[in-house]
């Protein structure tokens, strides 16, 4: 449960932050600042001080204990931190850039993908971790809104492992081990891409 909802959730704010954060960094349109303010200012809202209207808004749509409706909820919490971090990345990229790709034969689309993106590849990573690990670690709504115990992400999971008068330690540390396997194999993968980025954003 953990995997499928750290990877769909992290996948579905790239696909709405990348096209949002190059919109708001190359066209300046009006109440420009009130917007990104906003974006930022719905950071500031934590899931427990909703929990109560999340739960029933999820219960309206029939989503309680299904991944979907964790997925959604994660990625919503996550999207305004990527936008107003890709938003950052973009703006710091010349589009002169990107018009001579364009004067190539290039399409935008064409432009942002072969062009853009590879430059700005650092924000890509730093937002793929930071939402990687946000819905991986996230314990509050899933403990809200997930009563199958197969469903059940291991935030949530662990805490099985305690009860009243018992703790189940060698289950406890065993599961926390496992996991910190994931997020450790995530940074391994991605460390050079990360590294090279920020070496090449300070030259």
């Amino acid at each position: 449960t953990s995997l499928i909802v750290a990877i769909s959730a992290t996948a579905l704010v790239l696909i709405v932050s990348i096209p949002a954060a190059y919109f708001i960094s190359r066209y300046r349109f009006k109440f420009r600042g009130a917007f990104l303010l906003l974006v930022l200012a719905t950071q500031m809202f934590s899931p427990t001080a909703l929990i109560i209207g999340i739960f029933k808004e999820v219960d309206f749509f029939k989503l309680l204990d299904s991944y979907i409706a964790l997925i959604i909820l994660n990625a919503g919490f996550n999207l305004a931190f990527a936008i107003w971090l890709l938003a950052g990345f973009f703006s710091s990229i010349p589009a002169e850039i990107e018009e001579a790709a364009m004067i190539d034969g290039c399409t935008r689309v064409q432009a942002l993908r072969k062009v853009t993106l590879p430059i700005a590849l650092p924000g890509l990573v730093t937002a793929v971790i930071f939402t990687f690990v946000a819905a991986w670690n996230e314990f509050t709504i899933a403990l809200t809104i997930m009563s199958s115990a197969d469903k059940k992400p291991l935030p949530v999971g662990l805490t099985t492992f305690v009860g009243q008068y018992d703790v189940a330690w060698e289950y406890l540390f065993t599961t926390t081990m496992i996991a910190i396997v994931p997020v450790v194999i995530l940074f391994i993968a991605i460390e050079k891409y990360l590294v090279g980025g920020c070496l090449l954003y300070t030259s």
